[in-house]
């Protein structure tokens, strides 16, 4: 079923703090059905994040789409969070 796709609130301050960090970053919120919020790319790397807020939880298609990727989706709620999973210093 396909949910309208809408951006948490602290979407756009982990984009900017990821690029303000030397990370590229493709939003894919506008996608919808589960797919993760941000692709990230730092040092070579790819990373596929799901932003939450802190008392966010994942929806039902989310929570679909997880369980039939074959590759790795991180949860992050915080600035700290995105930044950490890319291994960049929290400051």
């Amino acid at each position: 079923m396909r949910h309208r796709p809408k951006k948490d609130t602290n979407h756009d301050e982990i984009v900017l703090a990821l690029r303000a960090a030397g990370a590229t970053v493709q939003s894919l919120a506008a996608m919808g059905d589960g797919v993760p919020d941000l692709l990230v790319g730092y040092c070579g790397e790819n990373f596929l994040f799901e932003v939450k807020t802190a008392t966010g939880e994942l929806t039902d298609d989310e929570a679909v789409w997880f369980d039939k990727w074959r590759g790795e989706v991180h949860i992050v709620r915080t600035i700290e969070d995105a930044l950490i999973t890319v291994c960049l210093p929290f400051e």
